[in-house]
């Protein structure tokens, strides 16, 4: 596979249009294209899985570490890799490029395309080019300006080629028609989108008039070394049972309201079992005879009026989860499982309701510590995480996580995160290949209410 990474100097820069547009000219143009995004974002992925017709992968180098990264890269289909960037190249966390796009793109080693997005400048936009180039000596072999008109285009490109050593690729022109929208947590949903394959085509057409793809086809890398199927393969020796003599049945939640999952999750859970699908907006029970509830993030309290209206599943989800049922849910998930808002009522599992903030209430990575001792994690757990929610709960249940966040110089903490039951729910969003303690933990609990072995708490199957 060759690849190339596509980054910008900040979010909304032009990044996501852009890359889709660039995936759908090198489809058009034969190639099988592997979608890939940096750091934690879901809605970006879904886009990328859409036009490719193949799941993209998340590469978290704080959530999955080099090795998660790497094996995670390797699992990729296709002959040519195209990996999405994450806000600026160089923004990670902390003082330092740690984690960022850049960090990426030298563990993978592969190059960059910037898409930049130039604000009323000249001179000074070869000044902000020179310093994404020499800040930490990025391999950036070319750029794109983005929303910007002829004219002002090739002024730009003369000067960028004069003063810089870097080659202009070409430019998007501003056009509504490619515009994707945008809601309280980013971009809408791709399942939302009924024009998006005409709104991919039309960028990819404005992509072959105004941008020199071949160009950008020579600038792609073999990345062979790392798309090798053995490549830091991920174990399962930890596992308590058997699973290939006693599978698990694992359902999971997946409707627009709930759409947010890492592929490497599902895969490893599918590594121990079966896993199934089923929509919380409109089927009326749990597939039958699971082991396993997996309820993810997304949108509920944008979909809550269908969600609560289901009142069929709610009961029966409720119900299960009362006998003993296993579950893991994470951000809408856990909004999914309490009463509900003011407005509507959800499951009811905890006892308390969800309120919407008109701010993000938690936003970036954190590092999630099991602070209360409970059947399911050992206490002193840490677990690398990521947070991105304009609601919260109030929940009249015990916490047990508590997450710490460096604010440059200053520590934050705060409290979330719940166990009842066999069920475990928090705000944190979790990538297992980084983290595989913590799926061995809710996998372990599984096998041993299956096999009639857990001693505490109440057994579903008797």
């Amino acid at each position: 596979m060759k690849s190339i990474i596509i980054s910008s100097n900040c979010s909304g820069g032009g990044k996501s249009t852009f890359t889709l547009a660039l995936m759908k000219a090198l489809l058009d143009r034969g190639f099988q294209v592997q979608g890939y995004k940096t750091g934690p974002d879901y809605i970006d992925t879904a886009f990328h899985t859409h036009l490719c017709k193949k799941a993209s992968r998340n590469l978290d180098l704080f959530m999955m570490g080099e090795e998660g990264v790497k094996a995670s890269f390797s699992k990729g289909k296709g002959n040519v890799g195209i990996i999405e960037g994450v806000m600026g190249l160089y923004d990670g966390l902390g003082y330092d490029s740690k984690y960022s796009t850049y960090h990426l793109s030298q563990v993978l080693n592969v190059p960059i395309i910037i898409v930049i997005t130039p604000k009323a400048q000249s001179n000074t936009l070869c000044a902000e080019l020179l310093g994404l180039l020499n800040y930490e000596k990025a391999n950036i072999k070319g750029v794109v300006l983005n929303n910007v008109n002829e004219a002002y285009y090739e002024l730009l490109k003369k000067m960028i080629e004069i003063n810089t050593p870097l080659k202009v690729l070409g430019y998007m022109p501003s056009d509504e028609r490619i515009e994707l929208g945008s809601r309280h947590l980013g971009l809408v949903q791709s399942s939302e989108i009924e024009d998006l394959d005409k709104k991919i085509a039309i960028a990819a057409g404005i992509l072959e008039n105004h941008v020199d793809v071949e160009e950008i086809i020579n600038c792609l890398v073999e990345t062979e070394e790392l798309n090798k199927s053995d490549y830091a393969e991920i174990k399962y020796d930890n596992l308590i049972f058997n699973y290939q003599s006693k599978p698990l049945k694992i359902a999971y939640a997946y409707d627009k309201a709930f759409s947010f999952y890492y592929k490497d999750n599902l895969e490893l859970f599918e590594e121990v079992g079966q896993l199934i699908p089923f929509s919380p907006m409109k089927d009326k029970k749990l597939p039958e005879d699971i082991d396993f509830l997996y309820i993810g993030g997304g949108y509920p309290e944008v979909f809550e009026k269908e969600l609560s209206s289901n009142k069929e599943l709610l009961t029966d989800i409720k119900t299960k989860l009362d006998k003993g049922l296993p579950a893991y849910a994470e951000c809408g998930g856990l909004m999914y499982l309490t009463k509900g808002s003011e407005a509507s009522r959800l499951v009811g599992f905890f006892n308390g309701l969800y309120k919407m903030s008109d701010r993000l209430v938690n936003f970036g990575y954190a590092e999630l510590q099991v602070t209360e001792e409970n059947h399911i994690f050992k206490k002193g757990l840490k677990i690398n995480c990521h947070e991105f929610h304009k609601s919260y709960v109030e929940v009249e249940e015990p916490v047990i996580f508590t997450l710490n966040k460096n604010y440059y110089g200053y520590e934050r903490s705060w409290k979330c995160g719940y166990v009842k039951k066999n069920v475990v729910a928090a705000y944190a969003h979790v990538n297992f290949y980084g983290n595989m303690e913590f799926f061995y933990s809710l996998i372990n609990l599984a096998y041993r209410i299956k096999n009639k072995e857990f001693k505490g708490g109440r057994n579903i199957n008797g």
